[in-house]
């Protein structure tokens, strides 16, 4: 016999469901690929000065079920993709040279797995690009 103050388990998930928000939306985690092509990307851009080509790399998460704020630091997954970034820029920087130019050639302008998801680092006297976010002028520079 059933407990008359006990909720049965439908009457808990109708209030489960109606306590959720109207417009959320339930999706499937990134596979696991996804979050490991982002941290290689960013290994690179950490290791080798690449500049991050915002849109071929979007198109590709995207590809894969993922989005920018599933990756970033403080995303769902950000904390996954950076110990993979992590592991992953210690390595390529034992091995800096081949590593770059294997990554360049998968990543880079002419990329064999995908085109312009990497771009050369700009050069101090080339303007940043528009939209681009500046440092302030008081602010400290970075240490070489």
């Amino acid at each position: 016999m059933r407990h008359p103050s006990r909720p049965t388990l439908a009457v808990a998930l109708a209030a489960l469901l109606l306590a959720a928000p109207a417009g959320a939306q339930i999706r499937n985690a990134p596979a696991p690929r996804a979050l490991e092509f982002a941290a290689y990307i960013f290994a690179a851009s950490n290791v080798c000065g690449y500049r991050i080509g915002t849109e071929a790399f979007e198109a590709l998460l995207a590809k894969q079920n993922a989005r920018p704020e599933d990756v970033a630091p403080r995303g769902p997954f950000g904390n996954r993709v950076q110990t993979m970034f992590a592991l992953m820029s210690n390595q390529m920087a034992l091995h800096r040279e081949q590593a770059c130019l294997a990554v360049a050639g998968e990543y880079g302008p002419e990329g064999n797995v995908a085109k312009n998801v990497l771009l050369p680092a700009q050069s101090p006297a080339e303007p940043p690009a528009s939209g681009a976010a500046q440092p302030p002028a008081d602010a400290p520079k970075p240490a070489q």
